[in-house]
C-alpha cells in the first residue's frame, strides 16, 4: 500500500516537472512547489502516536489504576497551583527508529512500519495493553498491564513468554531511565501463579544496585490489589554506548 502511494506521488511529481519544462520557466512558481509537496504521501512523514493512553478496550480495573497513578503525576499546592508530583507517566509510541548495518537509517517507509515488539498488535486490547509510570525518588517503575486474547498459553491464561516479555520491558524501561541506552544481560523468572486472560495486573520494578555499567533490578507481578503474587524476577542490564547500536 505504501509503495503504491509512493509511486503515485512520484508520477504526480514527474507530471508537474514536465509541465514546468513545457512552460520554459527557469524557476517554478510557489503554487507548483506547493502541489508537489502535497502530492507526497504522508507515509513518508509518519507521526508518532502515544498508545499508552486509555482506549475502548481498557477494563474498569485498568482505568481505575490508571487514574490512581495519573492523579499523582500532578498535585495541587495550598495556593491552588499545580506542580509535578512524585510519579510520571511514560509515553509509549507505535513505532521506533530502526538502524541498518553500519548505522545508516532505513527508508522512511520501513521506519513508518516499525513497531516496538509489545506494540506490534494494532487491535486495541488484543495483545499487550499497558501503561508505565515512574517514581524517581522511590527508584521504582510501575506498569498496569491487561493481557489480550492473542497472548493465550494454557487455555484461558497468559502465556509465560508474554509475561517474560512484559517483565523484560518494564525492567528495561526502568533501567534506561537510570542509564540510557541499556541491554538485557540476564533475566531470572519464577512463576508463582497463572494470570487469567483479560485480567489486569501490576508489574513493579525496583532498583537494587548500580555498579558501573551494571544495573540490577527486581520485579514482581501481582494482582491489581497487590494481594496475590503471580511472578517474581531479577534482571541485570548493561549500559552501552551509542556506538554499539550502530555496529
Amino acid at each position: 500500500m505504501a509503495v503504491c502511494l509512493l509511486l503515485k506521488a512520484f508520477h504526480r511529481l514527474t507530471a508537474l516537472q514536465s509541465a514546468v519544462r513545457r512552460t520554459r520557466l527557469c524557476h517554478p512558481p510557489a503554487c507548483v512547489l506547493s502541489r508537489a509537496m502535497v502530492a507526497l504521501p504522508s507515509v513518508l512523514f509518519p507521526k508518532r502516536r502515544d498508545v499508552s493512553l486509555p482506549n475502548s478496550s481498557w477494563g474498569s480495573e485498568m482505568l481505575r489504576l490508571y487514574e490512581h497513578y495519573n492523579g499523582q503525576c500532578e498535585v495541587e499546592t495550598q495556593g491552588g497551583q499545580k506542580q509535578r508530583g512524585l510519579w510520571r507517566r511514560l509515553p509509549s509510541y507505535n513505532r521506533s527508529l530502526k538502524y541498518a548495518t553500519g548505522g545508516a537509517y532505513l527508508s522512511k517507509i520501513i521506519q513508518s512500519k516499525a513497531r516496538f515488539f509489545t506494540r506490534h498488535i494494532r487491535d486495541p486490547g488484543a495483545g499487550f495493553e499497558y501503561v508505565l509510570f515512574s517514581n524517581k525518588e522511590e527508584k521504582k517503575c510501575v506498569c498496569i498491564f491487561q493481557a489480550g486474547h492473542l497472548l493465550e498459553g494454557f487455555p484461558g491464561h497468559v502465556h509465560g513468554g508474554a509475561i517474560a516479555t512484559m517483565i523484560d520491558t518494564v525492567t528495561g524501561v526502568h533501567a534506561s531511565l537510570i542509564a540510557v541506552p541499556v541491554m538485557t544481560a540476564n533475566l531470572n523468572i519464577n512463576y508463582r501463579s497463572p494470570i487469567l486472560l483479560g485480567s489486569t495486573v501490576l508489574i513493579e520494578s525496583s532498583l537494587d544496585t548500580k555498579e558501573g555499567r551494571k544495573i540490577h533490578t527486581s520485579c514482581k507481578v501481582t494482582s491489581s490489589d497487590g494481594s496475590k503474587l503471580h511472578t517474581e524476577a531479577t534482571a541485570l542490564f548493561l549500559s552501552i554506548s551509542i556506538g554499539h547500536l550502530l555496529k
